[in-house]
């Protein structure tokens, strides 16, 4: 098994690799999965996609990673921090994306909440952040869980945003 970066009651998250690639590709082409990203993914683009989070790792040491079933070894999706460029501003993004048979169990909000803390409390960010569009409902469900609140809205990648932040809680201080 690849690196474990977060363990959760219920998961791991651990770096991807390419022999993960069935299950990404197949989680990408679900049109519930990626509803938001308004196209379903060929095995090509799943592929592109996965070696853009390798790159994270290599270039920022952190990305999306894979979430996987403590219990089982079941790879559920993907959840991780990964930095954006928005509005010309590098930020870190709590990411979540979860296969569709593994929607409704928490394990975004468990995911998102241990990258969370792990950003403040392990890597010393200041803030995160997320990019939501403002018809997934159930994403900005998720943020606000982690205690994020709705800001500004951006275009990021050619779709209108919602910006999700959270400020460490030492710098709310």
């Amino acid at each position: 098994m690849s690196h474990v970066i977060l363990e959760t009651p219920r998961l791991l998250l651990r770096e991807m690799t390419r022999s993960d690639i069935d299950f990404i590709a197949a989680m990408m082409a679900h049109p519930d999965v990626n509803r938001f990203y308004e196209r379903r993914f060929s095995r090509a683009e799943s592929e592109t996609w996965l070696e853009r989070q390798l790159e994270r790792y290599r270039r920022d040491g952190k990305g999306l990673w894979l979430a996987v079933e403590r219990a089982t070894g079941n790879p559920v999706g993907q959840v991780g921090l990964a930095f954006q460029d928005v509005e010309g501003e590098r930020h870190p993004e709590i990411g979540w994306l979860l296969d569709r048979e593994y929607w409704g169990r928490g394990y975004a909000t468990e995911a998102g909440a241990a990258t969370r803390d792990a950003a403040f409390n392990q890597w010393g960010y200041d803030h995160v952040i997320s990019l939501i569009r403002p018809v997934n409902v159930n994403s900005q469900r998720v943020a606000q869980r982690l205690g994020m609140t709705e800001g500004r809205r951006v275009q990021f990648h050619g779709y209108e945003h919602c910006v999700f932040e959270l400020a460490s809680p030492e710098r709310a201080k």
